[in-house]
């Protein structure tokens, strides 16, 4: 899952250049990214999609179904490292670097062993979105100036509620296992849409355009 970038824009928030014009640096460029609403609905795309296949096609064998899962976590690992350049406290980029780190290693773990078991898998998924959401609720407990601080703080409670359910209902077959990812992959993707819409919606209001940059007006 992904949070909002940081603090809402406008305040201490540098402009970019205007027009759009190229930004200087990579890290620049992937602040600019990171900070993009596009981005976040990118990442909730990332997490919706890989829960309709499995809803659809719940008869996966436990191999798919671990590729599947791995490419998730490695996918949002990358989102989420991106991301961690579109934040403007330094404070909160180590705890999103540590997370994007998990997400990265958890799909390396799942694309290493793909034959690996029912309950190994569980615990791979519930582990990471159990850290994800505590550390994103915590993050958005602490960002006063967050934008739609509930939205976000919905979000991270759904990826703890996840992580538990999974860790605490171990599946006993491929089959319980897929239908129960491919629900809260769905659910959580269409949460990381909401955030990433109201996201957009704080970026309007402050006057900067959608992709990130000053607004001409």
């Amino acid at each position: 899952m992904a949070a909002t970038p940081g603090p809402a824009p406008g305040a201490g928030h540098e402009e970019y250049p205007p027009g759009g014009a190229a930004l200087g640096s990579p890290g620049d460029m992937l602040a600019a990214l990171g900070r993009s609403w596009k981005w976040i609905l990118a990442s909730a795309a990332a997490t919706f999609v890989p829960g309709i296949i499995l809803l659809v096609w719940p008869d996966t064998t436990l191999h798919v179904l671990a590729v599947l899962i791995g490419l998730y976590l490695l996918a949002i690992g990358v989102f989420r490292f991106v991301g961690v350049f579109g934040r403007e406290e330094q404070s909160q980029r180590l705890p999103e670097l540590l997370l994007a780190v998990l997400y990265v290693l958890a799909g390396v773990l799942c694309l290493r062993n793909p034959l690996q078991t029912i309950a190994a898998l569980s615990l791979i998924v519930g582990v990471v979105w159990l850290v994800s959401g505590m550390l994103t609720l915590f993050t958005a407990i602490a960002s006063r100036d967050l934008p739609h601080r509930a939205v976000v703080l919905g979000a991270a409670l759904l990826a703890v509620i996840a992580g538990i359910v999974v860790l605490a209902l171990p599946a006993e077959s491929a089959l319980a296992l897929t239908r129960l990812l491919g629900l809260w992959l769905v659910l959580m993707g269409l949460v990381e849409a909401a955030v990433a819409l109201a996201w957009r919606s704080a970026l309007r209001r402050s006057g900067i355009g959608t992709h990130g940059r000053a607004g001409t007006g």
